[in-house]
């Protein structure tokens, strides 16, 4: 597993922010980090791609939320319905750090969440894997680079090296693939599906 570096920043935001909303492209990783933060902060792990749990959401959305007290939501746009009791249950219990939510849609723009959660939930992009996550880096080249520090690029100097790097991308089931054409395999299928 690959350290993500917005980790830090999802876990700092639940600290002063009732909902966290994780956002970003199929496959990159939202998942597996929300289950990591989920371990580690002791939530309750839920997912919208069970179909049992889906059902029970959509059916009966303040149901569903009854008796939670800190919870993670993953693919939370497949039930937008759910928006609205979980704004009756942050502003019954305010404390921060109450509802980590995934999905591949920013939920701000379905119809039905839209008047939803302004105020209450701050909202964080997870892009696929950057160079430093991919290499065990700290990521902080640019905030050095714009502050006058030295930068230390320790990127390959060779083109090839580079163009390899690119055409890798950064989703970690291409990454995985050993060859170069089960990479280019993988992300015509990952195109192709969108």
């Amino acid at each position: 597993m690959y350290p993500r570096l917005v980790k830090s920043r999802i876990e700092e935001t639940m600290e002063d922010t009732r909902v966290v909303l994780l956002v970003g492209p199929r496959q990159s990783g939202k998942t597996t980090l929300a289950e990591e933060i989920a371990r580690k902060s002791d939530m309750a792990f839920m997912s919208l791609d069970d179909p049992n749990q889906l059902e029970a959401a959509t059916s009966d959305p303040v149901g569903f939320l009854k008796g939670v007290d800190r919870v993670v939501i993953d693919e939370i746009q497949r039930a937008p319905e759910l928006m609205l009791g979980i704004k009756r249950e942050v502003d019954r219990d305010r404390r921060p750090g109450r509802f980590l939510l995934t999905g591949s849609t920013d939920m701000r723009t379905l119809p039905k969440a839209a008047d939803s959660l302004a105020g209450r939930m701050e909202v964080l992009q997870l892009l696929p894997l950057s160079q430093a996550e991919i290499r065990g880096g700290k990521g902080r080249f640019l905030d050095d680079a714009f502050s006058g520090k030295s930068v230390a690029v320790g990127a390959p100097s060779a083109k090839k090296d580079l163009v390899d790097l690119a055409l890798a991308g950064g989703y970690p089931e291409a990454l995985a693939r050993d060859r170069w054409s089960r990479r280019r395999s993988w992300h015509v299928n990952y195109v192709d599906a969108v």
